[in-house]
């Protein structure tokens, strides 16, 4: 072992987490504006709470229940936060809070806390709520000292409440804090955002229409720039950045354009917050106003307010709450009176602690950039996810093609099963690449379709729309090249094809890697290959996700909640589900959590016999409590012995079911990462064509010349096929090492296993803010 583990083992001794919390208290509130995923962050917090040994106690309508204190505080149970999961909102209530913002307020609710014991707070809320929280816990022992003073606490109860944990989880529909990638309830904001897009879109199409959607984001424009991308906009205003002087003509021309090229239909997206160079505000009926005087074009206004914040939340908020809360108690557990308050949050597909104050303060500086008109900064601020989606943006709404060609043909093709995103992928390849002054090729029917000359350019407006729409609009097939590699090779050739992208899943991996091995045989392989990973079983090596894994796992959620919900009238009923996925367990692991299923079984966690027997007693003693009803998830290959009907009829003697779900429509992060992943992809194939350039010609023989473009942890990055071979199970088709694994003992707690945490692995406090070196470096 490394000196470096050595230490992180010494800083993180491997504890007990069944003891961590006793003789400790937990108290969670919900404060500030509701987030959809706000009940999957409550449960967590509470289940994992009673499962370390501690206390937990409700704090009923935010802060006002703090300072009211009597029934407004009290007990969390097990059972008390069963069915909230589905549930949007927040089931304990939030309020605004005039009283808590005097100290005479905080008095009272700090003796409200220490009158019951409680010296650990989980604050869910916005930066307001979490700044209250902190400014709360840096006055705590002033306020026992005006307590014991006042004769209204003694001083034994001080001593024993001597010091206040904060932690905070960030539930805010605006995305707007900075540190974290995802606020709990911005991924379900825009689910509601695109059914709406969605609905409007049809509507617009049949009358050639202009629709301007307004979206929240008073101060910030996240919800409005991932609209833009999720549905091919052709124009966004967001606060963080206002257009250049004369953006009237621009839009306009841009609008007379779209129609010039055949498209039926504008669509323009305003933040409510959006404002021009001068500060002031651009309204979506200015906009409507300017656009009927100058093109006279059919303009309607369409604002959605709350109903944004409303409806059942995504999985991805149910998965990040379910996550923030364990890492809450874990938090508040671990600290020490020199820690500073924190919040949980999620980078890439991390979870992170960060310093409370730094992000509040990185917020602040957002503000004071917008004010100033330091925009370039403003955006900056909002983070890599931000500043990512900004710039793909930017580039795929600049519509004038350069002039002057590239003479370079990039060929587009689909590989494998079908999946919600590729399309989005295929459309901002396709107009990257036309910016970038390249001939793009479309490839129908895959390998397949190579092989008998199925190619064909692709332009501008053959992929407008293609984003929302599921499925392979190029067609795709499972077939891989190894077999017709003479005709590929000819067609390869024949088409002058200089680059490929590759958008698929362990079809498309293999069949990449096959292309590769080809190149000591045929000179028409040396080109430049990328793989986008898309499938919905999410078992591409080189990236923790795939295009198309998020719309399954919200079928599949959305599924298991009627579920339920058919159950709730009838008593002792179990529920089997089968999901898809091959080898692979994440759509059943993620489903599991997102769900609250009792257990996934999956094929790289082997079970026998006897854990199926633990299962069905754990569901014997659930089936004593007010909550009668099981549900059990299955990957389809899990277990060639113990198959779907095995364990169907091992659990007989309720109502079972067991179904399969393909996916449909595909979400707003599926829309998004395939927007992002496309424009990537060819911008990385741009500049690897530059080096592979040798006396007029195309040679690229390199293995960092064919590449899966993936999310490793924090960052999209390209990583050689051939270096990928290595983490590959080919047999059953999934990477050896996935990170998701980690994520199955939560699920089991949650479920109310009596299992072990591994509490050596967590995040550590990380820092916004950047310290600069003495070198200034």
């Amino acid at each position: 072992m490394s000196s470096s583990e050595n230490m992180s083992k010494s800083l993180h001794p491997t504890t007990d987490p069944t003891k961590m919390g006793i003789g400790r208290s937990i108290a969670v509130l919900t404060s500030g504006g509701d987030a959809q995923g706000m009940n999957a962050a409550v449960r967590a917090t509470v289940r994992v709470g009673l499962y370390t040994g501690a206390k937990v106690y409700f704090v009923h309508e935010g802060y006002q229940g703090l300072v009211d204190g009597g029934d407004h505080i009290r007990p969390a149970t097990w059972e008390s936060v069963s069915m909230m999961l589905q549930l949007g909102g927040t089931v304990i209530g939030s309020a605004r809070c005039k009283d808590f913002r005097s100290r005479e307020g905080r008095m009272k609710a700090a003796r409200n806390l220490v009158k019951l014991g409680i010296t650990n707070l989980c604050v869910i809320g916005g930066d307001g709520s979490l700044t209250g929280a902190n400014e709360f816990r840096t006055e705590w022992s002033g306020l026992l000292g005006d307590l014991v003073r006042a004769g209204k606490i003694t001083e034994d109860e001080a001593k024993k409440s001597s010091h206040l944990n904060i932690v905070g989880m960030v539930g805010s529909i605006d995305n707007d804090f900075c540190g974290t990638d995802m606020t709990i309830g911005t991924d379900s904001a825009l689910h509601r955002i695109i059914e709406v897009v969605d609905a409007i879109t049809t509507t617009a199409q049949s009358h050639q229409r202009t629709f301007i959607l307004e979206v929240m984001g008073r101060h910030c424009g996240y919800l409005a720039l991932v609209t833009a991308l999720s549905c091919g906009a052709d124009w966004v205003f967001i606060p963080e950045m206002p257009p250049d002087e004369g953006w009237e003509d621009h839009l306009c021309r841009r609008l007379a354009d779209q129609r010039a090229r055949g498209s039926r239909l504008n669509v323009i997206i305003v933040a409510e917050g959006a404002i021009a160079r001068n500060g002031k505000p651009i309204t979506s009926d200015q906009i409507k106003k300017l656009v009927t005087d100058r093109l006279g074009f059919d303009t309607r206004t369409t604002v959605l307010g709350h109903v944004q914040r409303g409806g059942t939340p995504s999985a991805f908020d149910r998965i990040l709450g379910s996550r923030m809360g364990v890492e809450a108690v874990m938090a508040l557990l671990e600290a020490t009176p020199d820690t500073p308050a924190c919040v949980v949050s999620l980078s890439g597909n991390q979870a992170v602690r960060l310093p409370l104050m730094e992000c509040v303060q990185v917020t602040k500086d957002v503000t004071a950039a917008m004010a100033e008109g330091r925009f370039e900064d403003a955006i900056k601020l909002r983070g890599k996810s931000f500043e990512n989606n900004w710039n793909t943006y930017k580039l795929l709404a600049h519509i004038n093609p350069p002039d002057v060609k590239s003479n370079i043909n990039v060929a587009i093709m689909n590989i494998g099963a079908p999946c919600a995103g590729m399309n989005a992928a295929v459309r901002a390849a396709v107009r990257m690449g036309i910016i970038q002054g390249h001939t793009m090729l479309a490839v129908h029917d895959g390998f397949d379709g190579l092989a008998q000359g199925q190619v064909e350019p692709i332009n501008w407006t053959s992929v407008s729309g293609w984003t929302g729409k599921g499925g392979s609009m190029l067609g795709t097939k499972r077939t891989l090249p190894s077999k017709k590699m003479e005709e590929i090779s000819q067609n390869i050739a024949k088409f002058n094809i200089h680059s490929l992208v590759i958008i698929g899943g362990f079809e498309a991996y293999v069949g990449g890697l096959e292309l590769v091995q080809a190149r000591e045989k045929y000179e028409e392989m040396c080109i430049p290959i990328v793989v986008i990973p898309a499938t919905v079983s999410n078992n591409v090596p080189g990236s923790d996700f795939s295009i198309g894994a998020d719309t399954a796992l919200n079928t599949i959620t959305s599924t298991c909640d009627r579920i339920k919900q058919s159950a709730a009238g009838t008593k002792r009923r179990v529920f089997l589900v089968e999901t898809m996925g091959g080898y692979c367990g994440y759509l059943a692991t993620m489903a599991g959590l997102a769900a609250g299923a009792d257990a996934a079984y999956i094929f790289e966690e082997k079970f026998n016999i006897k854990d199926l027997e633990v299962n069905v007693e754990h569901l014997v003693e659930k089936m004593k409590t007010t909550v009668k009803r099981g549900l059990i998830l299955r990957n389809e290959n899990s277990n060639a012995n113990y198959t779907t009907d095995f364990i169907f009829n091992l659990y007989s003697g309720g109502g079972q079911r067991h179904i399969r779900l393909p996916a449909g429509t595909p979400t707003p992060f599926d829309r998004n990462f395939g927007t992002k992943m496309g424009a990537k992809s060819v911008l990385w194939l741009t500049e690897k064509l530059k080096e592979c350039y040798r006396h007029g010609r195309i040679f690229a023989n390199t293995p960092d010349s064919a590449c899966v473009l993936g999310m490793r942890k924090r960052a999209l990055t390209f990583q050689p096929l051939a270096d990928l071979k290595a983490d590959t199970d080919f047999e059953h088709r999934i990477p050896r090492t996935q990170w998701w694994l980690k994520i199955r003992p939560i699920m089991k707690i949650l479920a109310k296993y009596n299992i072990k945490l591994d509490t050596s692995e967590h995040a550590d406090m990380e820092h916004v803010i950047k310290k600069r070196s003495p070198l200034g470096k």
